[in-house]
């Protein structure tokens, strides 16, 4: 792991070799979770690559180059997105995808007219936790299935499924016993170790790596040049209620590197300039048939590690994942991944969804002895597991977790007994008097 024996300022530009080796430890911190998203979804992983790397300079530059944080294909939107592609193919995913940026938009533009008080009231951790809650146990199944079944026959298949336990257990290892750098790699490793074990079953066929030109332009879905886009608005309505879990989702992850860096960025350059640029980045991902983009815990996490603030780092990493997504043998390899690899990294990954749904409650301190939380909380549940619908017309349905999100908005502001939610200038001092301690 690259370390450096002093903090790198946002702004500060490393000397050119430490600049490359930082920025290719950011690469392989998003790289496995980045191409896991449209892997699951049946989306390009090479446009996610190149997408993540364009949405990721877009976001510095909207954000003035003062906040060092990489954009990488979002988990929340995985669900919606099969239910999208089913519905409608990549390209109608596209078009749920582009309103979903768009709501994020017009989000940042209330926020910069009124503050951002009341988008912390509307999305509290009493709404936002079961709802992440749903979407990892909304995908339990799906894992299962991946992990089981061998994808020709479509039935239960044993050696498949020890290509998955095996790859499960690589990644756990991995999360586990992993330290400094390595511990941010478990899918990546994983993903690793699990290809190498499906290779010796006989899962993996690389005739497709064989013939793949090293440089090839990545299949991109480009709205009027590719493909004619047409409105569906049951994916409008499956998509872009899930905006507003990844925008709490934004805010978190602003506060913890609010507390990094040691400054409150929610303040300067602002939430409206950071919400911007996700919802910028997943416009533009939309432009080329990728999956929506948010900010990277991972690399959030390295930044913490390193000590290095520098977006300038974060842009090289940026352009390294772009220059990526065109070398055709990459892309290639990455697609020759067996599903059941794919099915062991997802139960550990979908369960962790779910069990940061339920960490947000706890680190949040909401009493589920108190009955209206807990009534939110049972309620949201049930309703998004359950795959419970609203069927709005014969062509639009509000469904799953799109519904139980704006279920779970609707009980938070008509149930009395609303806590005092936190400014985040009062979140911001005690998350630096907690570090302090």
């Amino acid at each position: 792991m690259i370390m450096t024996d002093k903090t790198v300022g946002i702004r500060e530009i490393p000397r050119i070799d430490k600049w490359l080796m930082l920025s290719i430890q950011h690469l392989f911190a998003m790289f496995g979770a980045t191409i896991l998203v449209p892997l699951l979804t049946g989306l390009s992983p090479a446009v996610a690559l190149v997408s993540s790397g364009l949405g990721t300079l877009a976001y510095l530059l909207i954000t003035k180059g003062q906040i060092p944080a990489y954009l990488g294909s979002s988990f929340a939107f995985i669900a919606p997105l099969i239910a999208a592609v089913g519905i409608g193919g990549p390209e109608g995913a596209m078009i749920g995808s582009f309103f979903a940026g768009i709501l994020y938009g017009l989000v940042a533009v209330l926020i910069k007219m009124t503050g951002v008080q009341w988008i912390m009231k509307i999305l509290p951790p009493i709404v936002v936790g079961p709802v992440i809650m749903v979407i990892g146990l909304g995908l339990a199944g799906t894992a299962v299935s991946m992990a089981m079944e061998n994808p020709a026959t479509e039935s239960y298949s044993g050696t498949h499924f020890f290509v998955a336990m095996a790859t499960l257990g690589i990644t756990i290892t991995a999360a586990i016993f992993f330290r400094g750098f390595f511990s941010l790699l478990p899918i990546l490793t994983g993903i690793t170790g699990g290809y190498l074990i499906a290779a010796w079953q006989g899962l993996v066929e690389f005739e497709a790596v064989r013939e793949a030109a090293w440089i090839q332009s990545p299949e991109f879905l480009i709205p009027f040049v590719t493909y004619e886009p047409a409105m569906n608005w049951t994916i409008i309505a499956i998509m872009v209620p899930i905006a507003a879990v990844t925008l709490s989702e934004h805010i978190g992850d602003q506060m913890v590197l609010s507390k990094v860096v040691e400054k409150n960025l929610v303040s300067r350059p602002g939430l409206h300039r950071s919400i911007m640029g996700d919802g910028v980045a997943t416009v533009i991902s939309s432009f080329l048939g990728g999956p929506p983009n948010t900010t990277y815990g991972e690399n959030i996490g390295v930044v913490a590690l390193t000590r290095v603030f520098s977006v300038f780092v974060i842009g090289g990493a940026a352009t390294a994942a772009v220059l990526f997504g065109f070398i055709g043998k990459v892309s290639a390899l990455i697609t020759t991944i067996p599903t059941a690899v794919m099915g062991g990294v997802s139960i550990l990954l979908f369960g962790i969804i779910a069990s940061n749904g339920m960490r947000m409650l706890i680190d949040n301190g909401v009493d589920l002895g108190k009955k209206r939380n807990l009534v939110i909380a049972s309620v949201v549940l049930v309703i998004g597991i359950g795959g419970a619908f609203i069927e709005v017309t014969e062509q639009v349905e509000i469904a799953g977790m799109a519904l139980a999100t704006v279920i779970g908005i609707l009980l938070n502001l008509i149930l009395p007994g609303r806590d005092r939610v936190q400014t985040d200038e009062e979140m911001f001092r005690k998350m630096k008097d907690s570090s302090a301690a």
